[in-house]
C-alpha cells in the first residue's frame, strides 16, 4: 500500500501515541479514540482527526489499529454498538496491536470475515523506546495477502515486522516474547543485585556484560533505568502481569510448565499487590532491593 490511506488508531497510550506520530510523519490522515481526550491534544495539534467512538473512527477510514489495555478491552472497542464491527465499512482492515489472547484474536478474524472485513493480530514488542524510534517488533497473525498490503504501513513504525501465520500466530509469538523476557528481567535484576554486593561499580558492570553473550534488550534498555530508580512506564507492570497470565494460561492448555514464567508471574504480582502496578517493568528490582 504505497498510496497515502485514511487510516484509524483507538487507543494512544504510552506506545500508540508514538506510533500515531510515525503515520502521521508519513504523510497519513489518521482519526483517534481514546478514553481522555486531553491526553491525545498534542496529536491532535499535529493533524489527527477527534472521534467521539471506537466505531466514529471506524465508519471514516480504510485502516483501523487498536492498542488498548487487556483483552476485555479489546472486546468492547470492536463490539457493541458504538464498536468498530458495526460501524465499518465492507473492506475495512483491522489490526489489534493489542497484546491479547490467540482465541480472540480468532474470534475477531472470524467475526471480519462475516462482514466482508479483513483482520490482522499484529502485537508488537519493543516498549516505549521501540515506540519512538520507530523500530518495533511486528509479529502477524492473519492472512498473508492483507500482511503485504500493510507492510509500507508497518514500516513506519517497526523495523522487524514478521508473518507468523494464521489469525493468532501473531498473539503466540507475542507470547513467546513475553515468557522470554520474564526470564531475562529476573536475569537482569539479579545480575545488578550482585554486583551491588561484591561491591562493584554496577554501570560498569554493565558496560561490560551488555556487550557479551549475557547482552539482552531488557540489560541494556531497562537495566540503566533500575540503577537511576527510574520506575516510569515504557511498559506498565499491569499490562505485564496479563501478557503472563495469558501465556501461563495458553501453556495449561499445551500441558506444559514453565517454572521460570510461574516465578516472574509470582514476582510481579506481589510488587502489583504493593501498589507498584503502574510503574514500568523495570520496578522488578524492588523485589531485591533490602
Amino acid at each position: 500500500m504505497s498510496e497515502k490511506a485514511h487510516i484509524g488508531f483507538v487507543g494512544t497510550g504510552v506506545m500508540g501515541k508514538s506510533i500515531v506520530k510515525h503515520l502521521l510523519t508519513g504523510g497519513h490522515e489518521v482519526s483517534i479514540y481514546t478514553r481522555t481526550k486531553e491526553k491525545a491534544e498534542d496529536l491532535l495539534e499535529l493533524g489527527a482527526k477527534w472521534a467521539e467512538t471506537p466505531g466514529e473512527v471506524a465508519s471514516q477510514v480504510d485502516i483501523i489499529f487498536t492498542m488498548v489495555g487487556y483483552p476485555s478491552d479489546v472486546a468492547e472497542v470492536y463490539n457493541g454498538a458504538n464498536g468498530i464491527f458495526e460501524n465499518g465499512k465492507e473492506g475495512l482492515i483491522v489490526v489489534d496491536l493489542t497484546t491479547s489472547t490467540p482465541t480472540l484474536a480468532i474470534d475477531l478474524y472470524k467475526k471480519s470475515q462475516t462482514l466482508n472485513m479483513s483482520s490482522l493480530d499484529a502485537p508488537v514488542s519493543g516498549g516505549d523506546v521501540g515506540a519512538k524510534s520507530g523500530k518495533l517488533s511486528i509479529m502477524v497473525g492473519g492472512d498473508k495477502e492483507v500482511f503485504d498490503k500493510l507492510y509500507p504501513i508497518f514500516e513506519l513504525f517497526g523495523e522487524h515486522i514478521i508473518y507468523q501465520g494464521d489469525a493468532g500466530a501473531g498473539q503466540h509469538t507475542k507470547m513467546a516474547n513475553q515468557i522470554a523476557i520474564a526470564s531475562t528481567m529476573i536475569a537482569a535484576c539479579e545480575a545488578i543485585t550482585y554486583a551491588k554486593e561484591a561491591k562493584l561499580d554496577p554501570e560498569l558492570v554493565l558496560k561490560s556484560i551488555t556487550k557479551g553473550a549475557a547482552g539482552s534488550w531488557s540489560l541494556t534498555n531497562l537495566a540503566p533505568r533500575m540503577l537511576k530508580d527510574d520506575f516510569e512506564a515504557g511498559f506498565y507492570m499491569k499490562h505485564f502481569i496479563k501478557d503472563m497470565g495469558i501465556a501461563l494460561d495458553e501453556s495449561k492448555k499445551m500441558n506444559l510448565t514453565l517454572p521460570g514464567l510461574e516465578m516472574a508471574y509470582e514476582m510481579y504480582q506481589s510488587l502489583a499487590n504493593q501498589g507498584f502496578e503502574n510503574e514500568g517493568t523495570q520496578s522488578l528490582i524492588k523485589a531485591y532491593q533490602k
